[in-house]
């Protein structure tokens, strides 16, 4: 019996016509499965499903989703990242951890005289009655202009060049920020992607693991399809252990002009 499978033409193009026409006779499909987004269980038989093939370097992986959730698309990601998700769908990969506000692994950003490093932060915003996803991010130091030899702070008049927004009201839903996006993908927070060249993108931030969410901040990422992502200068905000810390430290940053902020949509999930 054919299976309820959706596949892209970006997904057949990798995989070719004849496993695509496979996958939609029914073979080499499951028919129940562990959704790659929302990591709940799905039916082929029962609910249209997308096929979503995670591209590495060397290696690729087709995985399914709700169609509800995601499309069908091909996402890429690094070999890294891509071994990590074929453990945590193998069972080999480590628990989520708790509810709540969640740092990510940073990753380096170069700036003068030494590394700094970017750190993420998961966690709900409650904005006009809703619970928002958002990222909130901030290095452990200054972030000094490409090519400058000085030491100056511009990590706040770089994302103001890029297109994010300055926060004067935490209670205001930011202004979006075409070409940039958050890479979700296997229920974890893969990078914060930038527009790059030739219309493609690129990552901003990447994490050296990726990120295991909440299932709160999953479900509300999954709900508007968006996330926030807000950025504070070195020692603005501090690793809060809840969200209602994290929330009061975002508009203390923000009563004192050192908050941007913008929405941007869901890459991959």
């Amino acid at each position: 019996m054919p299976r309820m499978l959706d596949v892209s033409d970006d997904v057949r193009a990798e995989i070719g016509d004849e496993e695509a026409d496979r996958l939609l006779a029914g073979g080499d499909a499951p028919g129940s499965y562990d959704c790659t987004s929302c990591r709940t269980p799905g039916d082929s038989d029962q609910e249209r499903t997308s096929t979503v093939l995670f591209v590495g370097e060397e290696t690729a992986v087709l995985a399914f989703a709700h169609a509800t959730c995601i499309p069908s698309q091909v996402v890429p990601v690094s070999e890294e990242q891509l071994q990590g998700a074929v453990r945590s769908i193998t069972g080999e990969d480590a628990a989520a951890p708790a509810p709540g506000a969640q740092p990510a692994p940073a990753a380096p950003v170069p700036t003068t005289p030494r590394q700094a490093t970017l750190g993420i932060t998961c966690g709900l915003v409650l904005i006009e009655g809703d619970l928002r996803p958002a990222l909130v991010v901030e290095p452990d130091g200054p972030i000094a202009r490409p090519g400058s030899a000085g030491t100056d702070d511009d990590f706040l008049p770089l994302l103001l060049e890029q297109g994010f927004h300055p926060v004067t009201d935490m209670n205001q839903l930011p202004g979006p920020n075409p070409g940039w996006s958050a890479l979700l993908a296997m229920g974890k927070l893969h990078a914060v992607l930038q527009p790059g060249s030739a219309g493609n993108q690129a990552a901003w931030w990447q994490a050296h693991q990726p990120l295991a969410v909440s299932d709160g901040w999953r479900a509300a990422a999954n709900k508007a399809q968006s996330v926030l992502m807000y950025a504070a200068p070195a020692g603005s905000i501090g690793h809060q252990p809840r969200e209602d810390l994290m929330r009061q430290a975002l508009e203390n940053a923000a009563a004192k002009g050192a908050l941007v902020a913008a929405e941007m949509p869901l890459a991959g999930t």
